[in-house]
């Protein structure tokens, strides 16, 4: 999964014998490396953490979407125009 030559960058991480037989049974699992696992934990965390702030920006740009719309409301048609307007439209496709 990943080149050696795009490693570049060495960690020292201290973990519990819990966490470490985890990621060793998920290694044995999958034939990876305990480090390969580490990595992939990681980048599972990271897209997620990038994920939700994407899904934020999303989320507050629909809220000024609909603030800007609120703010340009025009005025709802009646329910006459409504059916003038429905019955306009099913006149043209019967044409």
């Amino acid at each position: 999964m990943y080149a050696v030559s795009l490693l570049e960058r060495r960690l020292h991480v201290l973990l519990d014998q819990h966490r470490y037989d985890l990621v060793e049974a998920e290694a044995r699992r999958t034939g990876l490396s305990v480090a390969a696992v580490i990595r992939e934990a990681i980048d599972l965390r990271l897209d997620s953490v990038r994920l939700e702030t994407e899904s934020d920006r999303r989320a507050e740009a629909g809220r000024r979407l609909l603030a800007t719309a609120e703010e340009d409301d025009l005025p709802e048609p009646s329910w006459d125009e409504r059916l003038a307007d429905q019955e306009a439209d099913l006149d043209e496709m019967l044409r």
